[in-house]
């Protein structure tokens, strides 16, 4: 059990929930195939049933670190930072963005936009989800929309999110890894009709990589 002391210092983002971090290769999205220093922070209540990293959702679970550590650990490796999650914007990234760009990082998130946007962000991938859906402030800053395609339905949704982002997001259909099979050619025939969207797979996870 945290302290008090411990959880305000959170509550302000000076400390953040830790779950894992480490040097690797963007695996998906616009900036795949770049070197990149990964951030993940826990604590995620949208509650994916095809998430594959549930280990992240309980936020008591990871201790809480503080931003200067991480920052030190992540420009050890690279000026690319990626924070993920879980779902990072359940708490607030002022203090970490900061930190990072004072140390000259690109500083890129992975968010379901679910939750107010901090922080200061060269990059935003929006992947929404249906369960809970993004602020719609969040729309229009977006960078990148990667939807997670597991069933036909879900190109509509894709459709629908399309339709709330600025002109120059660029869009990306992204199989779900276990159904990957069966979207897959899904996938593709709609890209081929449909040549706004992109297909973004997940490469790390052929290439055996964190």
């Amino acid at each position: 059990m945290i302290s008090e002391e411990t959880k305000q210092l959170v509550d302000k983002g000076i400390m953040l929930p830790l779950m894992e971090e480490f040097y690797t290769i963007q695996g998906e999205g616009f900036h795949k195939g770049t070197a990149a220093y990964f951030i993940r922070i826990g604590g995620c209540d949208v509650g994916c049933h095809w998430c594959d990293v549930k280990e992240s959702w309980d936020a008591e679970v990871h201790p809480p670190t503080h931003v200067g550590q991480i920052i030190e650990n992540a420009v050890k490796y690279s000026k690319t930072i990626v924070v993920t999650g879980g779902e990072p914007l359940t708490w607030d990234m002022t203090e970490l963005t900061d930190g990072l760009k004072k140390k000259a990082c690109n500083v890129h998130i992975e968010t379901s936009g679910a939750y107010d946007l901090t922080g200061t962000w060269d990059w935003i991938c929006l992947s929404p989800k249906k369960i809970k859906l993004p602020k719609p402030e969040i729309y229009p800053l977006a960078n990148e929309l990667k939807v997670i395609v597991f069933n036909k339905h879900d190109l509509k949704f894709a459709e629908e999110q399309a339709s709330k982002v600025g002109k120059d997001c660029i869009l990306y259909l992204q199989p779900e890894w276990s159904n990957r099979e069966k979207m897959i050619p899904l996938i593709v025939d709609y890209v081929m009709e449909n040549p706004k969207w992109k297909v973004s797979l997940q490469t790390h996870k052929y290439l055996n990589i964190p």
